[in-house]
């Protein structure tokens, strides 16, 4: 998993709420197990008419937002089913941060298995930053993982909070498989031990 410590990018303003997995990532594409190649139907019934041309005024489509990797959204983003394909899509799109007021519970846990960061922050600050997510490709919004802050293009910063677990697996780009191997030395030697005092296991 990538480190994620310092990102400045586009911030794109998607102001509405409830915004749940289904409009992340439609159900017809959870056929893979692989995490890769999902960017491309990332809102796919947002961003596509029928016959797969592009809605022009969806905000990723614009051509200021086309590389964005910060979303400022509404309240209550990725409610809805627990698929892990939500996070999936919007890395591979290249989106690391997704700022709001609220997460639904399973998207906020997934997000940290996948190298995004979710932030939460209340509704007052979310409105400064989704106004300056308004600016386009210009105005480039930076989030510090290791100070806890955001700041706008025009150099306001707000803090904020995280566990300081799941911070720590963001800064070192650890994943469960990332901690587990932390820990090799230690299985190393305890499987050693059992094969000499327990051979017949």
């Amino acid at each position: 998993m990538d480190k994620f410590t310092t990102l400045t990018g586009i911030a794109a303003p998607m102001p509405l709420v409830n915004i749940d997995t289904d409009m992340i990532i439609p159900k017809q594409f959870l056929k893979t197990i692989h995490r890769s190649g999902l960017g491309k139907n990332l809102f796919d019934e947002m961003r596509f008419n029928a016959d797969g041309t592009e809605v022009a005024d969806f905000i990723l489509n614009q051509p200021a937002y086309r590389e964005t990797q910060i979303i400022v959204a509404g309240d209550n983003f990725g409610c809805g089913s627990s698929r892990e394909h939500a996070p999936w899509a919007l890395l591979d799109f290249g989106i690391r941060c997704v700022i709001s007021t609220s997460f639904a519970d399973i998207f906020y846990n997934n997000c940290f298995k996948n190298g995004i960061l979710p932030i939460v922050m209340p509704q007052e600050v979310v409105d400064v930053l989704m106004e300056d997510a308004r600016k386009g490709a210009n105005a480039r919004m930076t989030v510090d993982l290791e100070n806890l802050t955001v700041t706008t293009s025009d150099g306001q910063s707000f803090g904020f909070e995280l566990d300081p677990f799941r911070r720590h697996c963001l800064l070192n780009g650890l994943d469960d498989i990332g901690l587990t191997m932390e820990k090799s030395s230690a299985i190393d030697t305890f499987e050693t031990q059992m094969a000499q005092s327990r051979p017949w296991v």
